[in-house]
């Protein structure tokens, strides 16, 4: 099967450097953002999220035509719906995944349909969304066959490939990294790794809809049990007077023991979401998923004591928090601790607040005009309390003698 147009829903994190390299490969791309300055920015050959090296590849695919973006959806032969995935509070507290986005998707790209085109589901998602996705398709378009029904011969291929990249690496790991390819039927799952072999180098494995849906929440779910492990540990030698960055080198030294960095939480749209998907499917199975989760939910608020205890040292205290991101050198703030500690603080009446982060121009609406966004040099020749959030490379190279007057809090152990 050729793909000569391939269209992705949503311009994000994740779709815009799918969008990119795809189109790197000769493909025209459509990409689809309801976010009209998001649209215009990539129109210019420019882009609206920080990852590295991104600005060469869209400026290149922009000027060779191969990519556009816009916000209505058009024919394509492939369609790729990478939109966020996150989770619902309800009024029992309980973490809900919200299909919305899916399903908007769904809705958006049904009128376009043809005979013969492929839809893939590359946002995480809980197990059986791809399901839910093949059925709002074929609720909008009776007058064509979907895999759920009729199998191989179905008109339209439906299947689910869940982005599997670190920020800050994207464009290396779209390339290089092995995609695990689910598709409803087995014909929706060779053409769906027919598309991906045009642009991935890793191996292209091929599965159902619901172990594909399953894979990658467990490898989310591994990472952040392995987490709370570490975060635990940094508060069990918090209360023993142990330096918990030696104890885990050393720990390491053992062949078979891999004990992560403990942070204040954990960030970002997979790892402190993902985990909750299973736990919603099967709540009385994944008590040790759920409590990981809960350990790792806990750490700010841990971290904001062990803040609110230093500022009591002080008449006027006046605290740097530096970076708000969820991990080093991007500009990602989704389900950032750093990000929740420092609008917790905002919120109180301890001191002034400083926030560090290279990697944005402006606070986000929350903390505008309750937080103050400086310099690193600015922030710590103000403050009295340092908090080290994020080790992004400038909080890591900087002259660590400048700390040493101050009282700091570094839940990364970079200094």
């Amino acid at each position: 099967m050729d793909f000569n147009t391939v269209s992705v829903i949503g311009l994000g994190y994740i779709g815009l450097p799918t969008a990119a390299v795809i189109a790197s490969r000769g493909i025209n791309v459509i990409g689809v953002e309801i976010n009209q300055a998001a649209v215009d920015t990539i129109n210019k050959g420019e882009i609206h999220i920080v990852e590295p090296d991104l600005d060469i590849v869209v400026k290149s695919v922009v000027s060779t035509g191969n990519l556009k973006a816009t916000t209505q959806v058009e024919k394509a032969d492939a369609f790729m719906i990478a939109v966020p995935t996150p989770f619902l509070h309800t009024q029992e507290d309980e973490h809900k995944p919200d299909l919305s986005y899916i399903e908007s998707a769904a809705k958006a790209i049904a009128p376009v349909l043809e005979k013969g085109n492929l839809v893939i589901l590359e946002s995480t998602s809980p197990v059986g969304a791809t399901e839910k996705l093949a059925g709002w398709l074929k609720q909008a378009r009776p007058d064509l066959s979907f895999p759920q029904d009729v199998g191989d011969s179905a008109d339209i291929n439906v299947a689910h490939c869940p982005e599997r990249v670190l920020p800050g690496y994207v464009l290396q790991e779209l390339v290089s990294n092995d995609r695990v390819i689910g598709g409803i039927s087995s014909a929706c799952s060779e053409k769906a790794a027919t598309l991906y072999k045009t642009f991935v180098r890793g191996e292209c494995i091929i599965t159902n809809a619901r172990t594909a849906e399953m894979a990658k929440l467990t490898e989310n779910s591994f990472r952040d049990v392995n987490i709370a492990f570490a975060n635990e540990l940094s508060t069990i030698c918090d209360q023993l007077n142990i330096n918990v960055w030696e104890l885990t080198k050393l720990a390491n030294r053992h062949p078979r023991v891999n004990i992560l960095n403990s942070g204040p939480g954990v960030g970002g749209h997979c790892i402190a979401v993902d985990p909750w998907f299973i736990v919603d499917s099967c709540p009385e199975q994944a008590k040790l998923i759920k409590q990981a989760r809960l350990t790792n939910d806990a750490k700010p608020y841990y971290v904001i004591e062990q803040i609110r205890e230093a500022a009591d040292q002080f008449k006027r205290p006046v605290i740097a928090c530096l970076g708000l991101a969820f991990k080093a050198d991007i500009d990602d703030l989704r389900e950032s601790p750093a990000l929740q500690i420092v609008t917790a603080l905002s919120k109180e009446n301890i001191g002034e607040i400083i926030a560090v982060e290279p990697n944005v121009k402006s606070l986000p609406k929350d903390l505008a005009g309750k937080v103050k966004l400086a310099s690193l040099q600015e922030a710590v020749k103000d403050a009295n309390v340092i908090v080290v959030l994020v080790d992004h490379k400038e909080f890591k190279s900087a002259d660590k003698t400048v700390f040493a007057k101050k009282v700091v809090i570094d839940t990364r152990g970079i200094l």
